[in-house]
This record gives C-alpha cells, structure tokens and sequence, in this order.
C-alpha cells in the first residue's frame, strides 16, 4: 500500500529576474512501512523533497498524496494536524528547547493533543527508555552530547505515534562513531514499529542502511540500474 503518491511534481522558487526549478516532474511512490534513503548532491532536490512529503511546502506543479489526501488541496489548519499527528520529524540540528530536560522536550510535542499531563508524562519516559536515554531523562540538552540530543529528537518525532518519520541528515552534526549509534537506533526503530522512514543524506554509507535507495540529481530522479 502506497503512503504517498508523488506524480509531475515540481517545486520552482522565484527570485527576481531568475528562478530556480529544484523538482523537475517527479513521479514517485513510497509504500507504507518502507525505510527509503534520498541521496544526491548539494542542490539536486533532496531537502526540497522532504519540505513536500512533510506538508511543510507545496509543490508548484504535479501533485503529493499522503494516503490518497491531495495535501495541495488541504487547508491550513488540515496541513497543521497532518503534521502534527501523523509525520515526526528529525533535523540535522536537534532544535531542542534548551530550557526543558530531555523529558519536557519529548512531551511539549504531546501538548497540543488530548492526552492528560500524566500520560504526556509516561509516553515521554517510555520513549527516552527506547532510545536508551531513560537516565537522562532529566537532564538539560546542554548537559548532553550531540549524540544523545538527536536521540532526544528521534524520540519526540516519535511521540505522537507517527505514520512516517520524515529525516533530513541525521547524522550530519555527529562524529562518526555517534552517528553509527544514531542510525542504528533508527534503523532498530523502524524494524521493531514498522514506521515508514524517508532518509535524506549525502553519505553512502548511512544511504546503505536503507530498504530503498533514490538519487536526486538537478531535482530528477536517477534511473536505477537495470
């Protein structure tokens, strides 16, 4: 079954007198459950193309479909829910808030649902447990490392129980032995929930953990080897 649909999709950004086409008539269809690397260089679309599978953005032409929803035909507010209760988000920066312990940072992205202040409490700890983050609950993002921040951000993105994780350079901000630990969290995650995982990277190494692999180059998609 298909969670999105891509077909003719183009995203062109005015700026002037030029403009730039960073999507050039995608087609492209991502099956629930499936663990997809984006790959490709500097400027070939990738970033673009998480902007419109995560409601973040429109497309200029073509159509996105998240479950046969057009999201160009979604109000505001629709677009706001989607977001919010059905698509997690990890960043290369881990936005965290840094007035909050890892525990108010997983639960604050409970707080616009009708969850009681208890259960926001107990989902948030159940999360940093999975992540392996349970003794740090409590702790401010500037007592943690970089490596423990992002699994902080992996369990937020998790926490409203998301249809897709949506990824864009996980690993970027972290040494490589932090990174290793970072994707293989994501990859445990997706096996033992079955989420459906759209990874942007620019690392063929992270890009090989995928299920699937899509290279962008100038906003197209490179033809697989037959």
């Amino acid at each position: 079954m298909s969670l999105y649909e891509l077909s003719g999709v183009e995203r062109r950004y005015e700026g002037g007198s030029s403009a730039v086409l960073a999507l050039a008539g995608l087609d492209l269809e991502i099956a629930e459950g499936e663990f997809v690397a984006v790959v490709g260089a500097s400027g070939s679309g990738k970033s673009t193309l998480l902007q419109l599978l995560g409601a973040l953005d429109l497309p200029t032409a073509g159509t996105v479909r998240f479950e046969d929803r057009d999201l160009g035909s979604l109000s505001g507010s629709r677009l706001a829910d989607l977001r919010r209760d059905e698509i997690g988000f990890v960043f290369q920066q881990f936005n965290l808030l840094p007035t909050l312990t890892a525990l108010g940072n997983v639960e604050v992205a409970m707080a616009p649902t009708a969850l009681e202040a208890a259960q926001r409490r107990e989902r948030a700890a159940e999360l940093l447990d999975r992540v392996g983050l349970g003794d740090r609950s409590g702790h401010l993002p500037t007592e943690l490392s970089g490596g423990e921040q992002q699994r902080v951000a992996i369990a937020r993105a998790l926490a409203n129980r998301p249809r897709v994780v949506l990824a864009d350079e996980p690993t970027g901000n972290l040494d490589s032995r932090n990174g290793a630990d970072v994707l293989e969290l994501i990859s445990n995650l997706h096996a033992d929930t079955g989420v459906t995982v759209v990874l942007v990277t620019h690392e063929e190494a992270v890009a090989e953990r995928a299920e699937r692999r899509i290279q962008l180059a100038d906003g197209e998609l490179v033809p697989e080897p037959r």
